[in-house]
């Protein structure tokens, strides 16, 4: 990447309420700089599918395939065919949440994330035809590591699997584990040939990470309030708000999802509230700053 401060961002309003922002941040108290990102979609591409959907799929294929009673059950065929509601409909939201949390139960932590980590260096995206890991978007790395020079400490707080995004955060955005907050499932700790190990089981620990739990999560794994965060969902919303009703100089950026030939172009809705207002008109309600990825961003990818 350039040296220059946001160089893949065209010059308009989003780039230069940034610029104004971390001027503004100058007298912050350094602890107080805190900086919250989503993941998906803010960071790094989330179509077709979430990737972290896309790795559960690719995990369940190859479990079906050495299973046929799994392979058998409705739930599963409605998956693999990729019909989510046909899914949820076949055996009800509580065993299609079990066959997904199922697909890794029983790993130890580790064991996961070596496995996360090593499919995410093979897998390739279905339509660019590029592993995952080079789908982060390159202005978003400019803007971490412009908030990192001027004294932030950034998070990502994702609605995804926090171990999922573990696995790799430190070598997409330079990001180290300690700093991801996200959805968590249940472990046991056991000992295995003398050795204590933590191990991965089919139940969510909470509720997923997205909409207001991302403020209380925020508050017990940081402690403070961030004074920036972005994100491009309505399940983002209450995140930003949190960013923006302190004390302090704030900034809310949206991601804005409006680029058919280099990425794609879809409205940001929240997972588990898909009533909920749509984060565009949020933003223009509350006078948060929208990034259209057409217009403020030169590229797209690094």
């Amino acid at each position: 990447m350039s040296t220059a401060p946001l160089s893949s961002w065209n010059d308009g309003a989003a780039r230069s309420a940034i610029l104004d922002f971390v001027e503004r941040s100058a007298d912050v108290p350094p602890a107080e700089r805190i900086a919250t990102f989503d993941n998906d979609g803010t960071l790094w591409c989330e179509k077709p599918a979430y990737v972290q959907a896309m790795f559960i799929l690719a995990r369940l294929r190859e479990q079906a395939d050495a299973d046929p009673a799994l392979a058998a059950r409705p739930v599963v065929q409605a998956l693999l065919a990729g019909d989510l509601g046909a899914a949820a409909h076949a055996g009800g939201t509580e065993e299609l949440v079990d066959v997904l949390l199922s697909t890794h139960s029983g790993l130890t932590a580790e064991a996961f994330a070596e496995v996360a980590a090593g499919w995410l260096a093979e897998a390739r995206h279905p339509r660019f035809e590029r592993p995952f890991a080079d789908l982060v978007y390159a202005p978003m790395l400019e803007l971490l590591e412009l908030l990192r020079g001027a004294g932030f400490r950034v998070f990502v707080v994702t609605g995804g699997g926090v171990e999922f995004v573990r696995a790799a955060s430190e070598r997409l955005y330079g990001i180290g584990p300690d700093d991801v907050v996200g959805s968590a499932v249940e472990v046991a700790f056991e000992r295995r040939d003398g050795r204590v190990v933590l191990v991965r089981q089919a139940k969510l620990m909470g509720s997923p990470n997205e909409g207001a739990p991302k403020a209380l999560n925020i508050q017990a794994h940081v402690g403070r309030r961030p004074i920036f965060a972005a994100g491009n969902s309505a399940g983002d919303r209450e995140m930003l708000e949190y960013a923006t009703t302190g004390t302090h100089p704030s900034l809310a950026l949206v991601v804005n999802h409006d680029d058919t030939e280099r990425e794609y172009a879809y409205a940001g809705q929240s997972v588990t509230d898909p009533s909920a207002e749509a984060i565009a008109d949020t933003a223009a309600r509350a006078g948060w700053t929208v990034v259209s990825m057409r217009d403020d961003w030169a590229r797209v990818f690094a």
